[in-house]
């Protein structure tokens, strides 16, 4: 394939024209995305930039991905001194290696004590790539405990799940969506999902059976309309847990890692599940990885030599960037950060909408902002932002999501609400 030749402020990848890019995805790639007309060449802190070097304010961060900013220094460098220093390629798990195992005590540690109730004996990780792959790991592990530790049949174990959710596209998780281009056409689906009204406690008591082992949830709902549960909801969940000796496994890949302003979700409501998933900013959005942490009794109960495994879950590289990432969260405290700036931004937002025609709704917790409009056509609102160099997409259709990287500083700020006012006050 030739190259045409062209001058560009950033060449990115490649000096291929952004023509020539929409056309080979369009020609090589499944049309499983809905994507705008942007090639981003270049990406740095909360900017992405194009060949012409118009920069765009990036206010999804890759739905929390990118919480410490676009190739942040500290994580960059550990990947890059990991391939010059040769200890980044994938091995065979019958070695092992120390990036894997330092980041693996990083990881345990940066939790609390999962599952308090079965005790004090720290917590334990699996690693993987992207987040639905912790989530399947999850999945088993409700089910094994329902059939260890409650006698439940096996093939009989259920996990309630909520309305609206998302947990990743595999065949297990989109059985229990609530969407059907998410299912439609993919059967058979897999049984043994049981799901409720999001924030509704007492649908989850109605839900429970001698056959129930876990409870999967979302603290606050990204995919499903930036949605915060009513206050007591998680205390519900985790007395109902208790009571019924179920597992509470909470999904904090995108809502975790200081996204709310908390360094975990959960902590909203001053609980702590028996097991809890992340992944995305875990990696400061530069390779796939994500983990599932709970009590070692717990991983130990369920898991043993063969019973589960990934090529590249855990392997070095991922790894480095971890523990990177875990540093840069601890040492710029960004969920301190996501709290202080959230309140402003949120604030700052919510006057705008005292005076749009347009606007429903504000909510959201920390950098986790959702702007809800009355005719439910947020993608419009979202087209017109990116027009002015402002990069957000909608959630379930009525809502535009702010959530940008958790980095973002005053002035970045002042740009995005510039904007905003720009479209939703006429």
């Amino acid at each position: 394939m030739t190259a045409m030749r062209k001058i560009h402020y950033f060449d990115g990848f490649s000096n291929e024209t952004d023509h020539t890019i929409f056309n080979l995805e369009e020609d090589f790639g499944a049309h499983h995305y809905e994507r705008i007309n942007l090639v981003v060449r270049h990406a740095k802190g909360c900017w992405l930039t194009d060949d012409k070097g118009k920069r765009y304010l990036d206010c999804l961060a890759a739905y929390s991905a990118a919480n410490p900013g676009h190739h942040h220094p500290t994580i960059t460098n550990a990947v890059m001194d990991a391939l010059i220093g040769n200890y980044a390629s994938v091995l065979s798990n019958v070695v092992f290696t120390d990036p894997l195992g330092i980041f693996l005590s990083e990881a345990a540690k940066f939790a609390p004590q999962m599952g308090p109730r079965f005790g004090n004996h720290g917590n334990k990780v699996l690693p993987k790539n992207g987040g639905v792959e912790s989530v399947e790991t999850a999945i088993k592990a409700m089910r094994y405990y329902g059939f260890k530790a409650k006698g439940i049949p096996d093939g009989q174990q259920e996990i309630i799940v909520f309305d609206n959710n998302f947990h990743g596209r595999t065949i297990s998780t989109v059985s229990f969506s609530s969407s059907k281009k998410y299912n439609e056409g993919f059967g058979p689906l897999t049984p043994g999902f049981v799901s409720v009204k999001f924030g509704d406690i007492d649908a989850v008591k109605k839900a429970i059976t001698p056959n129930t082992c876990g409870i999967l949830v979302e603290p606050f709902q990204g995919e499903g309309g930036m949605k915060i549960p009513p206050k007591g909801f998680l205390k519900g969940l985790r007395e109902l847990s208790d009571a019924n000796d179920l597992l509470l496994i909470c999904d904090e890949i995108q809502v975790g890692m200081g996204r709310t302003g908390k360094k975990f979700c959960f902590e909203h409501e001053d609980i702590v599940p028996d097991g809890v998933i992340l992944g995305k900013a875990l990696s400061g959005g530069l390779v796939p990885l994500s983990v599932f942490i709970t009590n070692a009794k717990i991983m130990d109960m369920i898991f043993s030599k063969g019973s589960d495994g990934s090529t590249f879950g855990g392997y070095p590289l991922a790894c480095v960037a971890g523990t990177a990432s875990l540093k840069v969260f601890e040492e710029e405290h960004l969920a301190e950060q996501s709290a202080r700036k959230g309140k402003i931004l949120k604030a700052r937002i919510q006057e705008i909408a005292d005076r749009s025609p347009h606007v429903r709704e504000v909510r959201g917790k920390g950098l986790f902002i959702g702007i809800e409009v009355k005719k439910g056509n947020a993608m419009e609102f979202c087209h017109k932002l990116l027009k002015l160099g402002l990069i957000v997409n909608d959630s379930h259709g009525h809502t535009i999501r702010i959530s940008p990287p958790l980095v973002i500083n005053e002035e970045e700020m002042d740009f995005l609400v510039a904007r905003l006012e720009q479209v939703l006050v006429d």
